[in-house]
């Protein structure tokens, strides 16, 4: 993956340089985000889930970032979050693991319906090389 500040640069690459520029709805929808509380953000990716349908990978992981940024203390909406990751390929495998491990030290080792298998924090039926077992979730 590309380092952050070249992503910038190509964006914004200097004074007298064009650079690439955003679709408004793209642009509108990053920026409300950004500012968007958890129960905002919550609401519109149960709709999309709900109603509309998929929300690009990409949306659904910056939403769920944000909202474990301003909730970070929320075992559910860690837990929840891992399993988003953990159902778009093993990309971010480590990144859902210690959301689950988070969520699983926040509960005090409650039983939750994650196991270890890949790692710790998957969901139940999760298998290491990244497809469901015969128990779903």
């Amino acid at each position: 993956m590309a380092d952050l500040t070249d992503l910038a640069r190509e964006l914004c690459p200097g004074p007298g340089e064009a650079g690439h520029q955003l679709p408004v709805p793209l642009r509108d929808f990053i920026e409300t985000l950004t500012f968007a509380d958890v129960d905002e953000i919550r609401a519109m990716v149960d709709e999309f889930v709900i109603n509309v349908g998929p929300l690009p990978v990409w949306a659904r992981n910056l939403a769920y970032r944000l909202a474990c940024l301003q909730r970070p203390d929320n075992a559910a909406l860690l837990r929840e979050a891992s399993i988003d990751l953990w159902m778009h390929g093993p990309d971010w495998d480590s990144i859902a693991g210690e959301l689950g491990r988070r969520a699983d030290t926040i509960d005090g080792g409650a039983a939750t319906g994650v196991v270890s298998g890949g790692g710790a924090g998957q969901p139940s039926g999760h298998q290491p090389n990244g497809g469901p077992s015969d128990e779903g979730f």
